[in-house]
């Protein structure tokens, strides 16, 4: 269990933080000048019309997983060797605890991370709700 969780909160960790800061690097990756060659628009992980309301719950998900992970980045920073596994299992539960209080389960907020990550319209929406 030790090592599950600590995949989950690694999976949970980087699918929040990739979203908060990829408005910033799209922008960074626009192509050169000179011949554009059009690909195949991407598909997505889920369908992008998801309800407001789960967009709402997402949004105030990602604002207490961010709460909780920055209040045991510092935890563990500073625990002794013997405690740092043990506060990254309270992390997990603490995290998994801040998403499903939103009314969601872990797998359905990474489930609308991942699409707000391919879905530009989908991470606009969720990113005005983030402000």
């Amino acid at each position: 269990m030790t090592m599950t969780s600590t995949i989950r909160l690694g999976a949970i960790t980087l699918a929040t933080v990739g979203l908060l800061f990829m408005p910033t690097a799209h922008t960074q990756d626009k192509p050169a000048a000179g011949p554009s060659v059009r690909s195949p628009p991407e598909q997505t992980t889920a369908p992008s019309n998801i309800p407001d309301d789960k967009l709402d719950a997402v949004a105030g998900a990602v604002k207490s997983v961010s709460s909780v992970m920055d209040s045991y980045e510092q935890k563990v920073a500073r625990a002794p060797v013997t405690e740092k596994q043990r506060l990254i299992d309270e992390a997990d539960d603490a995290v998994t605890k801040a998403v499903t209080r939103h009314g969601l389960s872990v797998e359905e907020y990474m489930t609308i991370i991942r699409v707000a990550e391919k879905d530009p319209v989908v991470r606009n929406k969720l990113l005005k709700r983030l402000d």
